[in-house]
């Protein structure tokens, strides 16, 4: 980034880079950090090394690739034991990502939706806009290619209806999907049989954003060209952090054990079941807690008898995935829980897949696995399910009959084999549809709290957390006024102009959680006022009591609280001893602007 301003403004004065990070850390953590010690790497080359360093292969291909970094958008390389020679390098002008995303602005959705669309691709038919799709790229010869960003645009707005996000898809849309996402396939197809002939390396590491296109993944196992692929769980920019510190301990004598990765439940642990219970009981107004010697054997009842549930145990995952520590699961033979979990939980797109886990050693009964692999503990893989399978797991089996695979196992996840296993004992299908807690507000859920929240702001059926056993409790309004009301850090409040008409402004109030409007949510004036005040946090029932000392009222002004509680624009929590406080108010940001 600095390096980018350097070139776009050479008279611009730049802080030095080592300073602004120190500072940066310093000031979030509140510790001095020596600038000498700090050490930067390239970006596709801690891709590349978070990669090959957990495969636990003496010898591959390792391709990375992702929307840019450096300057670049690739890296193809020869891992060797400890080491990584690149043979080639994609400059950022050719970036797979970034045609994957100034596509798919053109069907309603931006940064970070890629995923989206690989999941509406098998609904399209690639030949219907194959041709205009190869005018986007070249294959050249010795493996390269070139993409024409340049095209898209202006090719796509005269030849498709442009979907404006929230609208429906048509078949246009998803036949666009479908092209853009075999446009892909054969860039990276292209790329790599070249380097695999010229090689003579049967083995491929994947890392970068567009190593999490698990359609691409799959594709490329069932292809044959390589005896087995390793892709980094979090193969996205978050496994840089991971890349850097393996490059970082490899150049101080400390290299990672050559060992092939089997888990990453790395994140923070439940605790203790004391520290569990204290603060399930700090919210006991509001739920039933249960404390028992088999949450396996309830959970698996539950399930079978057709409840939702959110799942938390043990350490959560690094990466995108919910693996079974912080997973919702539920029945994966009715198709009709598809929909159950979208209403209930996600408010998400109805065509897009829910995955399955099943038990590593019954994968094979129910999934056409590649060759002798038999282990996919990441969901990192599209495969097919087994044809005389797919009625019977419609909520697992996406429209053209396959699944992102989970297969667990019995070592690295005890608890949650031991709850698929009794599953299948009673309905004969080791298997359970799982995503991941959390609502579309949200990253998945890490803490007590973060999960307790996420129960009660969705329509869940039950959690299963540690070894309790929770379910809603119907409050009252008085139990509701008991908990206190705050601001997260990344919330802000805001007063703007805007037009309710051509010719009209209104002043609207609004909180935003991100740098400008188009991350806001409409709040009613009476709220702001009260929220503005708060120092800290103050009790529902006094922001209440502000509001709506009529009791009449009250109710109305509660769901506004628990709506945006929901949205994730203010925290509701327990009193723990700290005093309410609601001061004078304080000036509020305004701002003009047209209304959303």
């Amino acid at each position: 980034m600095l390096e980018r301003v350097r070139l776009s403004h050479p008279s611009t004065p730049i802080p030095d880079a080592r300073l602004l990070l120190c500072g940066l850390l310093g000031q979030e953590f509140g510790a001095e950090i020596d600038p000498s010690r700090v050490s930067f790497v390239s970006h596709h080359m801690s891709h590349a090394v978070s990669s090959f360093f957990m495969s636990g292969f003496e010898r591959s291909l390792v391709l990375s690739i992702d929307g840019g970094g450096d300057f670049l958008s690739g890296l193809l390389a020869i891992g060797s034991s400890t080491e990584i020679e690149p043979l080639v390098t994609f400059p950022e002008n050719d970036s797979l990502g970034l045609l994957y995303l100034e596509t798919i602005r053109y069907l309603g959705y931006g940064a970070f939706d890629e995923y989206k669309i690989m999941g509406l691709a098998p609904y399209g038919n690639p030949a219907s806009y194959r041709e205009i799709f190869e005018q986007f790229y070249e294959l050249l010869d010795d493996g390269g290619y070139r993409v024409h960003l340049d095209r898209v645009g202006p090719t796509l707005l005269s030849n498709i209806q442009i979907r404006q996000k929230g609208m429906p898809f048509t078949q246009q849309h998803k036949d666009v999907s479908a092209s853009l996402q075999e446009a892909l396939e054969r860039i990276v197809f292209h790329v790599l049989r070249h380097y695999t002939k010229v090689t003579g390396i049967e083995r491929l590491c994947l890392a970068g954003g567009v190593a999490h296109n698990c359609t691409l993944n799959g594709k490329l196992l069932y292809s044959g060209m390589f005896d087995d692929i390793f892709v980094q769980p979090a193969a996205h920019d978050a496994g840089c952090a991971l890349g850097a510190a393996l490059m970082a301990s490899h150049d101080l004598g400390h290299p990672a054990p050559r060992e092939r990765l089997q888990n990453v439940y790395w994140g923070p642990d439940l605790e203790s079941e004391g520290s569990v219970e204290e603060e399930l009981f700090a919210w006991g107004q509001h739920l039933e807690i249960e404390r028992s010697d088999d949450v396996t054997g309830k959970a698996a009842d539950w399930i079978a008898d057709g409840a939702v549930i959110a799942w938390v145990q043990g350490r959560s995952e690094f990466g995108p995935r919910a693996l079974g520590n912080r997973s919702i699961l539920a029945d994966p033979r009715p198709a009709s829980n598809k929909d159950r979990i979208n209403m209930m939980v996600k408010k998400r797109e109805g065509y897009r897949p829910f995955a399955p886990s099943v038990l590593e050693e019954d994968a094979v009964e129910f999934f056409d696995l590649p060759g002798t692999l038999r282990k996919f503990p990441f969901m990192n893989f599209v495969v097919s399910v087994r044809e005389p399978k797919r009625s019977s797991l419609g909520a697992i089996t996406h429209v053209d009959g396959t699944a992102r695979l989970q297969t667990v196992s019995r070592e690295t996840n005890p608890a949650y084999w031991e709850l698929i296993n009794a599953f299948g004992k009673r309905t004969g299908v080791p298997i359970l549809l799982n995503t991941s807690f959390n609502n579309n507000a949200e990253p998945v859920v890490d803490s007590v709290r973060d999960a307790v929240t996420t129960f009660l702001t969705t329509d869940l059926d039950a959690l299963v957390i540690g070894p309790f056993l929770v379910k809603k409790r119907i409050s009252t309004m008085e139990e509701w006024n008991k908990l206190a009301v705050s601001l997260p850090p990344y919330a802000s409040l805001h007063q703007a102009r805007a037009y309710s008409t051509l010719d009209r402004q209104e002043t609207v109030c609004e909180i935003r959680t991100g740098a400008s409007s188009l991350q806001a949510v409409r709040i009613s004036p009476g709220l702001f006022e009260q929220l503005i005040r708060i120092e800290g946090e103050a009790l529902v029932g006094d922001i209440l009591d502000g509001i709506a000392p009529v009791s009449g009222s009250r109710e109305t002004f509660l769901n506004e609280l628990r709506q945006i509680w929901e949205q994730r624009c203010i925290c509701l929590s327990p009193v723990r001893g700290r005093k309410s406080q609601v001061s004078v108010p304080a000036e509020a940001s305004v701002t003009s602007g047209l209304s959303a």
